[in-house]
């Protein structure tokens, strides 16, 4: 199934798991905090096959903030 995604910004707490669990998928910006790295977080793109089941745990693994947004196309 098609996904994209981005961060939540206004909810992200930089913990780090986003891109410590799909590197390929997020970085962080200069205060530390996430965001898609395919799109510059724009939520628009589609996450490779390769890489969805990464993204499906990052977005489990993001703590109760939710900030990992997945969206099914």
């Amino acid at each position: 199934m098609p996904y994209i995604t981005c961060i939540d910004k206004e909810t992200c707490i930089a913990c780090g798991v986003c891109g410590a669990t799909a590197p390929d998928l997020f970085d962080y910006d200069e205060e530390g905090i996430a965001y898609a790295k395919r799109d510059r977080n724009k939520g628009e793109e589609m996450v490779p096959v390769h890489l969805e089941e990464d993204l499906l745990d990052a977005e489990e693994g993001c703590p109760p903030t939710g900030s990992v947004r997945v969206f099914r196309r």
